[in-house]
């Protein structure tokens, strides 16, 4: 008697974001961590049960940074309870290296992203063929929630206004306190660089694997300024992008990494861009 083979089909809200090709996509996570000891087992979860519920082939690539905090004894631990086919942990400048999928994602270990996004990002890729997604909360339903004030000063561009005044430690002066921070720093850089794009620092995106790999090769720029270098080479090489509404929420543990230095090496950053583009 011949025997039947019974395969579970995945959910039918990702069977039509399939398109026939030779090959299943394959999507490597890229977590960079630093001092994350507490957010990691959190993103991590949420991913797999993403990935997992949604019929996404994955694999979740822990970076870390040689954090003091214990980080890597944590992503020692999630490499045992659910494999090393589907965690890998590397250190940073290796992490490109280890990714096996065609498609690249990237996105903050601290829960400000929200893996429930990724098969928006994918939907939206298969959609317009795009060769990046970026999530943006300036666009749509997007947003930003629970920011303290040197975050809203990276993403609005409040220093060009009065730029000794965060560097001193001051509280927020009044006569700002009721600015729509939101899209500050955005605006003032679709003015500089036009790039196409509504969130230019943002860091959750989507990327075709060699897209990366190029905009990798041509970008110069470090910490915040990258991301936006990122996609204004991006514009230069006529790479598509399309964009999903996101919410951004602050981290719930740990401390933030932007510090005063940082403030000044966006603008310095901005700057160079807008000189050089």
């Amino acid at each position: 008697m011949a025997s039947l083979e019974v395969r579970r089909s995945p959910p039918r809200s990702w069977r039509q974001l399939e398109v026939r090709s030779p090959r299943r996509d394959k999507y490597s996570v890229l977590l960079p961590t630093y001092n994350e000891r507490e957010n990691l087992p959190l993103i991590v979860w949420l991913l797999v049960k993403s990935f997992s519920e949604s019929g996404i082939n994955y694999e979740i690539i822990i970076i870390d940074d040689g954090s003091p905090d214990g980080t890597r004894d944590v992503a020692e631990q999630l490499e045992k309870i659910y494999g090393s086919d589907r965690i890998v942990r590397t250190a940073y400048i290796h992490g490109m290296k280890h990714a096996t999928g065609n498609y690249i994602i990237i996105m903050d270990a601290d829960l400000s992203h929200h893996p429930k996004f990724i098969p928006e990002f994918i939907r939206k890729q298969k959609e317009g063929n795009f060769d990046i997604v970026s999530g943006t909360r300036y666009k749509g339903n997007g947003g930003v929630y629970g920011w303290d004030l040197k975050r809203k000063i990276i993403s609005d561009g409040v220093l060009l206004c009065c730029p000794g005044w965060s560097l001193l430690g001051s509280s927020d002066p009044p006569i700002l306190a009721s600015w729509d921070y939101s899209r500050g720093a955005n605006f003032l850089t679709q003015i500089l660089l036009r790039p196409g794009a509504s969130d230019l620092t943002g860091s959750f995106r989507l990327y075709r694997k060699e897209v990366l790999e190029k905009l990798i090769e041509k970008c110069v720029s470090k910490g915040y300024v990258f991301q936006m270098e990122m996609i204004v080479r991006a514009r230069q090489l006529n790479y598509t992008i399309g964009e999903v509404p996101i919410s951004f929420v602050d981290r719930v543990y740990g401390e933030s990494k932007l510090g005063g230095n940082e403030i000044v090496s966006f603008l310095k950053g901005l700057l160079t861009l807008f000189a050089t583009t």
